[in-house]
């Protein structure tokens, strides 16, 4: 998690507005978004501002940010420690949400005949799905694509005509990694 996601989810954990705590911090709501958009930086004093209008100590802040999980392994064992739920798939994110800032990234676990519904409000997404055990169906616009084990596709997310199915007899394993 960087300063300017973990500063954004506190301050919407909060329900206030960008311009809130612009004001109350005295800074511009421009440079606000910068922040927590990481293109800008704020000094030391600026932070300590911020965090005291979104009512949050500058010092946890940065203790939360030094002390986040850096590297998530999942090992090949652990797929099968998966509980399906009565959905009949479900998915192994590698970071939680306030760490996902440019790429997002799961193990998905697909019963047979089941599908996984496509991401919302994705614009100009790119996806990579890759096969690790079983096989998927990609349905992607107009194509239809099946995927085998070891099988590798790296595609523009369509969010209004895309899903993944698993057509085969078992349990499909598949890493799937889309941008944010």
């Amino acid at each position: 998690m960087n300063m300017g996601s973990l500063i954004r989810s506190y301050r919407k954990k909060r329900k206030l507005t960008l311009k809130h705590v612009a004001e109350k911090a005295g800074v511009s709501e421009g440079f606000l978004s910068q922040v927590e958009n990481n293109v800008n930086s704020p000094s030391v004093d600026t932070l300590i501002n911020i965090c005291s209008a979104i009512g949050v100590n500058a010092g946890d802040l940065l203790n939360k940010i030094e002390k986040q999980e850096k590297l998530v392994l999942v090992k090949s064992g652990e797929w099968g420690d998966i509980d399906l739920p009565r959905t009949g798939f479900a998915t192994r994110r590698f970071f939680s949400p306030e760490n996902r800032t440019v790429i997002d990234s799961a193990i998905l676990v697909i019963e047979p005949g089941k599908s996984i519904p496509i991401r919302k409000n994705v614009k100009n997404g790119q996806e990579l799905l890759c096969i690790l055990k079983g096989s998927l169906e990609l349905v992607h616009g107009e194509r239809t694509i099946p995927l085998e084990e070891r099988d590798s596709v790296h595609f523009w997310s369509d969010p209004k005509k895309q899903q993944v199915t698993n057509r085969g007899t078992e349990i499909t394993v598949a890493l799937w990694v889309g941008t944010v």
